[in-house]
């Protein structure tokens, strides 16, 4: 995975204090160094164990090549460079570095945070940031482990949405037990949904298209909208709804970048989304369900307190599916909008509350 992240912090840390971003390869002696002393400050296997891990720590190059580090830096001021003061890395399965992750899955391991760092949110940060950096290149599922006495880590890691997976703890004389967790990025069978790639964008404009034209009558600017993938691409993210077996594309949705938004609807902290499609071929297996899932899951590792998004009055099918999955109407920002030129429709919102939903079930 070698997609550079740019992750503001949760809203639970100063937002001037630390980025997460992708590693510089000047910055790795730094990196090794930290990971050294963040883990040696804790609790995390015997001495002997701890002399054996330490040339690993160290080694940043080594498992840059096998996926992609992340850092948590402080801003620096004038001529200072920015202090290192946590990092991650999200390693592809099959590398010497993984240890857990099997096929498809990504894997986090490396996870230090400085310890005069620690308690401002910046293990939370780095592991929300390796979520959506290994949802982006298509994994299905994150995999971790933690030693079974860093009652800190498994917390962590638990909080964040992490399960217990039962089969793939690991013990080991020097190390201990080391507890195997997994979240799940995708729970619908046979899918990934990841970001488009640049030679499926013309495919994805027509299949919005023929998507929304196949329920609802659709005017000519709109379907030129519709059809306009490139221009949603180059802007903002579309993510593609995947078919493992064949590589077929069954459908798509339209997210902002980090941080920002892609229409009026949304407010301060929260993600909206639109363009949700389902190729028609395609309906009844899900593909819907888990776009909306998943645009819940990039919410919730962002940050934001709400996923909001509008509808046309027409489109009951969608109503009821985002009803299903917990959205409620925001009828205070519901209304007459001018779609196009001389058409006006009543809009209406829809919002997933994530600070009253831990989690959803899809």
């Amino acid at each position: 995975m070698s997609v550079a992240a740019s992750v503001e912090p949760r809203t639970n840390t100063n937002p001037d204090s630390f980025i997460v971003r992708e590693a510089r390869t000047d910055e790795f002696e730094a990196i090794g160094a930290l990971t050294v002393r963040a883990f040696d400050a804790g609790s995390h296997g015997s001495a002997r164990w701890r002399e054996w891990r330490r040339p690993a720590e160290r080694d940043v190059s080594a498992r840059s090549e096998a996926g992609t580090v992340l850092v948590a830096v402080a801003d620096g001021s004038g001529s200072q460079a920015s202090a290192v003061i946590g990092t991650t890395t999200v390693l592809r399965a099959g590398t010497d570095p993984a240890r857990l992750a099997r096929g498809d899955e990504a894997e986090l391991r490396f996870t230090a945070v400085a310890p005069e760092a620690r308690g401002a949110g910046v293990a939370d940060a780095l592991v929300h940031a390796g979520l959506e950096l290994a949802r982006r290149g298509g994994a299905r599922a994150v995999v971790l482990d933690v030693g079974a006495a860093n009652t800190q880590a498994r917390r962590l890691a638990e909080r964040v949405g992490f399960a217990r997976v039962k089969g793939r703890d690991t013990e080991d004389e020097t190390a201990g037990v080391e507890l195997a967790y997994r979240y799940d990025l995708t729970q619908t069978e046979g899918i990934r949904i990841r970001l488009v790639r640049h030679g499926e964008i013309e495919a994805i404009g027509r299949l919005t298209e023929r998507a929304y034209s196949n329920d609802y009558e659709v005017t000519p600017s709109y379907a030129e909208d519709l059809r306009d993938a490139a221009s949603r691409a180059r802007r903002d993210e579309v993510w593609v709804a995947e078919d493992t077996a064949t590589g077929q594309i069954l459908g798509s949705v339209w997210t902002p970048r980090p941080g920002e938004r892609i229409s009026q609807l949304a407010r301060p902290g929260e993600l909206d989304f639109r363009m949700l499609a389902v190729a028609p071929e395609a309906r009844g297996r899900g593909i819907g369900q888990a776009l909306a899932g998943h645009v819940i899951a990039l919410g919730r590792d962002r940050g934001a307190s709400r996923v909001v998004m509008n509808s046309g009055p027409e489109m009951l099918g969608a109503h009821r599916l985002y009803e299903r999955l917990g959205f409620v109407h925001l009828t205070d920002r519901e209304g007459p909008k001018e779609v196009a030129p001389g058409i006006v429709v009543h809009l209406y919102a829809f919002g997933y509350d994530l600070s009253a939903s831990p989690a959803v079930e899809i």
